[in-house]
């Protein structure tokens, strides 16, 4: 929930852990919505692997551009809620000029998510992530999800995050944090077929320019992984932010320390 979640994983999970009969709910929603907002219910709706779903009774939810008009099928925009929904956020205590500029500046007269996402031909809404997830590589605006969506189709990855790094040629480099499968070995043949799997899957231009293998990854102690730790770490090898969140502050330790021999 409030986080994509790779087609291949969920096939997996209903492979697996399902034994292929049981329903999927994969829903959006955030601490500041109080209550999903997209989703699929079962009985109800066609599950589709890695689309979150579509909006809940009387959610009215849309996919925009810059200037708040809807896009066009299947491209990617800003996610906005058009409509007060009863489980809203409506101020943040003692600063309600914050909350206005957060929430309702953006995109004028609607409720800016700070999602990107897609919405295909039946209605079905599929989120890319955090809008400052969304790397600038050469021009190309990349989403982080979809990088991370290809990488793991590889049969050696586990799980993957994927997080830009400031570079003086291109913008923005695309740095793979990368865990593997058990029994599998990191090695450079394996980092130059996770780089053609990549541009197969998305283009050239999506190659990671770096692919680091990493035992686990920072989460918090809901599942979720703490992109912002690892742009640290991938920016300069110290992690300076808040981590009270984090589960194991051992990953930290074991990135940092890697990041340091790897410099």
């Amino acid at each position: 929930m409030g986080e994509p979640i790779n087609p291949e994983a969920w096939l997996w999970y209903h492979r697996v852990v399902g034994g292929g009969r049981c329903p999927i709910v994969d829903t959006w929603w955030q601490t500041e919505t109080g209550s999903h907002l997209l989703t699929t219910l079962p009985g109800i709706h066609v599950m589709k692997p890695g689309l979150a779903g579509v909006p809940f009774f009387g959610a009215d939810l849309a996919v925009v551009d810059d200037r708040g008009k809807p896009v066009k099928d299947g491209v990617q925009g800003k996610l906005v809620i058009r409509k007060p929904w009863p489980s809203m956020l409506r101020t943040i205590y003692g600063d309600a000029e914050r909350y206005r500029k957060q929430y309702w500046s953006e995109v004028p007269g609607v409720y800016f998510t700070g999602d990107g996402a897609k919405r295909d031909k039946d209605g079905y809404f599929r989120v890319i992530g955090r809008i400052d997830d969304v790397l600038n590589v050469s021009g190309h605006r990349l989403g982080t999800a979809e990088v991370e969506s290809a990488l793991v189709t590889h049969p050696a990855v586990a799980e993957a995050a994927v997080v830009g790094r400031p570079d003086d040629l291109k913008g923005q480099a695309v740095v793979a944090f990368v865990t593997l499968k058990a029994g599998q070995k990191a090695g450079n043949d394996l980092v130059t077929a996770l780089r053609e799997q990549v541009s197969k899957e998305i283009g050239p231009i999506a190659k990671p320019d770096q692919i680091r293998f990493a035992e686990a990854l920072p989460k918090t102690r809901s599942g979720k992984i703490m992109r912002r730790l690892l742009k640290e770490i991938a920016a300069g090898g110290t992690v300076k932010g808040d981590v009270t969140t984090l589960e194991d502050l051992n990953v930290i330790a074991s990135l940092q320390s890697s990041s340091s021999e790897e410099g």
